[in-house]
């Protein structure tokens, strides 16, 4: 199988197509960002959009996502932000759990897999 590294570093790439399949790996919003969840959840699934595009896919294919929340109370408010992106009747498998994120400021990070 012929595998794709985009926006590689060296410690992850953020996307690794497989086949016809895009991986995503989790995306975070900027370190200096607002701490309201709503904002961090908008900039976040604007990321995502950025790279299912680049992977020449996008939010309609996505297969699964799984999405981390520092603080479990924001779930009804990330939920209000992911309806709103999502695309209706396409809706992914989803997982959402809380965690601690890498940095104290962070409120969400989201990773996907997508068809291409």
């Amino acid at each position: 199988m012929n595998l794709i590294y985009k926006n590689s570093g060296p410690r992850l790439s953020h996307i690794v197509i497989a086949g016809n399949t895009a991986y995503v790996a989790g995306q975070l919003p900027e370190p200096d960002c607002a701490p309201d969840v709503a904002l961090q959840a908008r900039l976040v699934l604007e990321k995502v959009d950025k790279l299912l595009a680049e992977a020449g896919s996008g939010r309609d294919r996505i297969i699964m996502a799984s999405v981390y929340l520092a603080d479990m109370d924001d779930f009804a408010t990330f939920n209000d932000v992911w309806d709103a992106w999502v695309v209706q009747g396409r809706t992914p498998a989803r997982v959402c759990l809380e965690s601690r994120l890498a940095r104290p400021e962070w409120k969400v990070e989201v990773a996907v897999i997508a068809a291409v």
